[in-house]
């Protein structure tokens, strides 16, 4: 239940429209629903601004087309990352407008329109192996109301190539940059940009990156200031904490 059907809720039982029992029966899913496998968390949206988004991984099929069948019946946009195709087959056995975006592993169901805040939020990535995590940065943003600008293999082997795209970059108000190898992109974007840099480090590499440890620690200690960094691969963070800031900017 969101902070809106709670409200409408208060304001029938008041005028009359619904009985105190009619009201209680609502409300037995309130906060959450406990499915056995899992409780989902009806009141995040109330708390957070966002409704619950599912972690797919580890789950079986069964499970997630269970979870999305009561968020969605609850007329929740619904998110689910690190999803198969397999997953999103069985999804769309009960939702049939549920939308696969194959390359960011996220099965979404968009029930309500979010509100589109007027800034946007660069998703750049060092190479082109690195976009399937840049991929789930942006789809995760622009699924809560983000403009993207894409800017997609611009590492530091050939810096002209983000030089070339910097007036576009320093219009958006969160910058995400996502590398492997040695993770040098953030530091050179922090350096050249008055925005946050939410830095991604990913699992790209020969030996030596140790599966994204190696970028990981290049940019926790990174000397450019105001960036930050999340786990590696973990682009739904990143979109996620992206979003986050956006929105407080939209606020003011």
């Amino acid at each position: 239940m969101t902070s809106k059907e709670l409200e409408k809720l208060l304001t029938d039982l008041r005028k009359g429209d619904i009985t105190i029992d009619e009201a209680l029966e609502k409300l037995k899913t309130f906060p959450y629903t406990d499915l056995g496998y899992a409780r989902i968390d009806h009141h995040r949206e109330i708390r957070t601004g966002y409704p619950e988004i599912i972690y797919c991984a580890g789950k079986t099929v069964e499970q997630v087309a269970g979870i999305f069948k009561v968020m969605a019946a609850k007329e929740n946009n619904v998110i689910g990352t690190r999803a198969t195709e397999e997953m999103y087959e069985y999804v769309r056995k009960n939702i049939p407008e549920a939308v696969y975006y194959r390359e960011a592993r996220i099965i979404s169901v968009q029930k309500r329109k979010p509100e589109i805040m007027e800034a946007s939020i660069a998703v750049i990535t060092a190479g082109t192996s690195d976009i399937p995590v840049a991929e789930e940065a942006a789809v995760t943003a622009e699924l809560l109301g983000n403009n993207i600008v894409r800017i997609y293999d611009a590492g530091v082997a050939g810096i002209h190539r983000l030089v070339d795209k910097l007036p576009e970059i320093r219009k958006c108000a969160v910058i995400i940059v996502i590398a492997g190898m040695e993770g040098a992109l953030a530091s050179v974007v922090g350096g050249l940009v008055d925005k946050p840099v939410i830095a991604v480090p990913t699992s790209v590499g020969y030996g030596a990156s140790f599966g994204g440890i190696s970028a990981l620690l290049a940019m926790l200690t990174s000397c450019s200031a105001g960036v930050t960094v999340v786990n590696i691969d973990n682009g739904f963070g990143a979109g996620f904490s992206a979003s986050m800031i956006n929105r407080m900017c939209h606020a003011r």
